[in-house]
């Protein structure tokens, strides 16, 4: 599967971004989706992560409550809705994807095997 992540950009602290990923080459919906971020100095993290059918949701300590993960099998596109932006969520962000099944672990990093290109978010304080 291929992915192509966009809708990064600069925005102030306290502002709203929505990430999209546009997958293509597989079929979309047999694959858990998940989005890290990677800042500059530091190890890639996992944020948020979506189960293939839509209906588990991962998301990490440090975004909970202020982004939300999403799907829409029939657009092959995963999003990410991020408000309250704060500069620490200064990086760049990458979609991944991983076999799905009903017994997946979202929250594991390594399981995450096809990866787009990121796409920079800028939090201005």
């Amino acid at each position: 599967v291929q992915l192509q992540a966009s809708g990064g950009g600069l925005v102030q602290a306290g502002g709203s971004l929505r990430l999209s990923c546009a997958a293509s080459g597989r079929t979309f919906s047999n694959y858990d989706m998940g989005w890290f971020r990677q800042a500059p100095g530091k190890e890639r993290d996992l944020a948020a992560a979506i189960s293939w059918t839509g209906n588990r949701k991962y998301y990490a300590d440090f975004v909970k409550g202020r982004f939300t993960i999403s799907r829409d099998n029939g657009k092959n596109t995963v999003y990410l809705q991020m408000n309250s932006l704060k500069p620490e969520d200064t990086a760049v962000y990458y979609c991944a994807a991983g076999p799905g099944s009903s017994r997946s672990i979202l929250s594991s990093p390594l399981r995450y095997e096809h990866w787009g290109q990121g796409t920079q978010v800028t939090v201005s304080s």
